[in-house]
């Protein structure tokens, strides 16, 4: 059996994310122990039923205690106050990264209160589901999925290394990138979809007047089925990425509308072959892109 590559994981949070990181490093060998923090008595009560780590700490100061691996599973609004709460019991040289998916805001909100004898690596795991909570999670989830890094300028690279290689013991494909790199690609890939899918199924609601809301959920074919999975997420967690890569996110709705408008345009004036341009550019696009989205 291989040596683990860290001694102590401390998770500062254990929804979905973070027991499923509990699970797949338990499930790996990655870690020699993982110690936990979770906001409430019940969760942490939970956790502790679960089994899913070997500590369940009373606070996110106790849990980082001797850790040598940190990773704040938490929402992205909340990551400043926690980094103040843990900056003084980090031990020196620990790893200290985050899961969220949107990296400025929390490069912004954590740095200032970390010391400089760790090292903070942020990353984003792209891989969930609607579900959350610490039952939510599975060992398998970050299997082929990609996990990215967003080490600020001047990171220790063999830190970046060993959380890289944290991650790829877990499944997941490693890449690194900027940070402002990063929320631009996933407000296209992500921010805005979710913020599309709240709005579309949101006017289930709307449509009463003509047909029942059974009648829209029954007859719904896959793409409404897709819709109402995502806008299943956390609705706090998703207010708060899409506040945290406002400028960014705000520029792709502008262009989602602008293209939205053109479609209506062309729906308006019968004009087909508008219509069909549009559709047949983008069915090219995910038919280029089919082998490895359905793969995922």
């Amino acid at each position: 059996m291989t040596a683990p590559l860290f001694e102590r994981l401390a998770l500062v949070g254990v929804g979905l994310i973070g027991s499923s990181i509990a699970r797949a490093a338990r499930a790996t060998g990655a870690v020699r122990s993982i110690v936990a923090s979770a906001r409430s008595q019940a969760t942490r009560a939970r956790v502790a039923e679960l089994g899913i780590v070997d500590e369940v700490a009373e606070s996110n100061a106790a849990a980082v205690d001797g850790a040598d691996l940190v990773i704040v599973c938490i929402p992205v609004g909340q990551c400043g106050p926690v980094a103040a709460e843990i900056a003084p019991r980090l031990a020196p040289g620990a790893v200290v990264s985050d899961v969220g998916s949107v990296k400025g805001s929390v490069v912004r909100d954590m740095a200032p209160h970390l010391p400089p004898h760790v090292h903070f690596v942020p990353a984003h795991p792209v891989a969930g589901t609607e579900h959350s909570g610490p039952d939510a999670g599975f060992a398998e989830l970050f299997i082929n999925r990609w996990c990215i890094l967003t080490p600020p300028e001047g990171t220790d690279p063999a830190a970046v290394e060993r959380l890289a290689a944290f991650w790829r013991k877990l499944g997941a494909n490693v890449e690194t990138m900027s940070v402002a790199h990063h929320d631009i690609v996933l407000a296209v890939t992500s921010h805005l979809p979710h913020l599309i899918a709240y709005t579309v199924v949101g006017m289930a609601d709307d449509v009463e007047k003509l047909v029942t809301r059974s009648e829209v959920m029954k007859f719904s074919a896959g793409g409404f089925r897709d819709f109402t999975r995502i806008a299943a997420s956390d609705p706090t967690m998703w207010r708060d990425v899409c506040l945290a890569n406002r400028d960014a996110l705000a520029g792709e709705l502008h262009e989602y509308r602008a293209l939205l408008a053109r479609l209506q345009t062309a729906l308006e004036a019968g004009d087909g072959d508008a219509l069909e341009a549009v559709f047949r550019a983008a069915a090219e696009c995910r038919r280029a892109h089919a082998p490895r989205l359905d793969a995922e």
